[in-house]
């Protein structure tokens, strides 16, 4: 499943793991911008890769609990490898560890819930319910914070949601139980993007790595024995170790492109993993979308892309007026 998918995910332009880092985009700089541009293209084919890898190691007999712990597992050793103590210190602090943690289990109840619905559903299905997470987050923000959502806003939700019935078909003979899980995910991804845009103007990004990546580690940790299953083939384990290299290695790409263009000039390119997926779906396990999924699947884009529009218009009236409208 994509990681980023909304402009609620924060510039995160940290160093090697210390303080953010001064930002190094510019509005007008377009090397900047493609260089952006041109990372959150090869992240997103990287969560490809993840959701990929994850469903065909389930086929094979792989348990979930196993796959979501090797995933974030490998994830930590990376990141610690990367943002060690004698080069990044400050990494391994936190001033609001119960807020990272639940923004950890967040994320973590995202995974375990999308994996579980690979199992069912095609790559091209999960991707596009996954794409609801803008309206997700704007429905969230209203009800819990209050955030203005003006009519024009609120009619491109209930146009995403509409899209995503037409994919679902709910009472149909199409519609899977699976389809649920899809749905908890986009659900607790968006819980992370609202804490993630909560916490990053006072921790690290070194330490949201970290913490994102350490806590279901060592959570699950006592859990997998249980249901533990070898490799037993080389493409086996090496599929494992694929979830884990292109979730944490897709994470610090997204972190990367933010130093070099605005979230609301990323944003978009998200879109691209739906082509990625389908791509995915069709050469690997021989899935054709099926036409409710392409429809719905282009309302909710249509949605989310104009979402992203009004907020950038939301944002420059903001600055311009010294108020948000």
């Amino acid at each position: 499943m994509k990681t980023i998918s909304s402009d609620d995910e924060p510039i995160q332009a940290g160093g090697s793991g210390g303080r953010s880092a001064p930002s190094l985009h510019r509005d007008d700089d377009a090397g900047a911008r493609l260089k952006g541009i041109g990372l959150i293209m090869v992240s997103v084919l990287l969560f490809t890769g993840l959701d990929t890898a994850a469903k065909v190691v389930s086929t094979m007999g792989v348990p979930v609990l196993e796959v979501v712990w090797i995933r974030y597992a490998i994830h930590f050793v990376l990141a610690a490898l990367i943002l060690n103590p004698v080069l990044a210190p400050t990494a391994w602090r936190t001033g609001k560890p119960l807020l990272q943690t639940i923004r950890a289990l967040a994320l973590t109840a995202c995974t375990a819930f999308n994996f579980v619905a690979l199992n069912h559903l095609q790559l091209a299905q999960t991707v596009t319910i996954s794409f609801l997470a803008p309206l997700f987050i704007a429905g969230i923000s209203f009800v819990l914070f209050r955030e203005s959502v003006g009519p024009k806003r609120l009619a491109a939700i209930l146009v995403g949601f509409g899209g995503i019935l037409v994919v679902t078909q709910p009472g149909s003979a199409a519609f899977h139980p699976a389809m649920v899980f899809s749905l908890l995910s986009v659900l607790s991804y968006s819980v992370y993007a609202l804490m993630t845009r909560a916490l990053a103007g006072t921790e690290s990004p070194g330490s949201m790595i970290l913490v994102l990546a350490g806590v279901p580690t060592l959570l699950l940790a006592p859990f997998v024995p249980a249901v533990w299953v070898t490799p037993d083939s080389g493409l086996m384990l090496g599929l494992l170790l694929l979830t884990g290299v292109c979730g944490g290695l897709g994470h610090f790409l997204v972190i990367l492109a933010h130093r070099y263009a605005t979230a609301a000039t990323l944003a978009p390119f998200n879109y691209i993993q739906i082509v990625y997926m389908v791509l995915s779906g069709f050469l690997v396990f021989g899935d054709v979308p099926q036409a409710n999924t392409l429809i719905g699947g282009g309302i909710v884009v249509a949605s989310g892309l104009y979402l992203l529009h009004r907020e950038r218009v939301r944002k420059a009236h903001g600055s311009e007026t010294g108020r948000v409208a």
